[in-house]
């Protein structure tokens, strides 16, 4: 009974908190991008066929125009835009969760 009651204690701290009940793993992430390496350099802002992503994070707008921020990344990988073709479910989303986590370590 007592595990039962600090498991949804420690649940209810993280809602309380806002925090991710599954974090995103940047680790994980980098090992995703490399499927993106294809097209994007991450270690610096090139054009390879994409753009060079380092700092991407860095950045006020994305190449379709959006703010950076990790929803319209998830929307640029999910839908695609312009030269980029739209990966939709074939990335999951907890992998995209982790390549975001990733690019806001470069």
């Amino acid at each position: 009974m007592r595990n039962g009651l600090l498991t949804l204690a420690s649940l209810g701290l993280f809602l309380a908190a806002g925090l991710p009940l599954n974090a995103a793993d940047a680790k994980k992430g980098e090992s995703a991008f490399e499927n993106c390496s294809v097209c994007h350099n991450s270690d610096s802002t090139e054009t390879k066929i994409g753009p060079g992503l380092k700092g991407v994070f860095k950045r006020e707008k994305l190449v379709n125009g959006k703010p950076v921020n990790e929803a319209n990344i998830k929307e640029l990988i999910t839908e695609g835009s312009g030269g980029m073709p739209p990966f939709g479910d074939s990335i999951s989303s907890e992998d995209k969760d982790n390549i975001i986590a990733y690019l806001k370590t470069l």
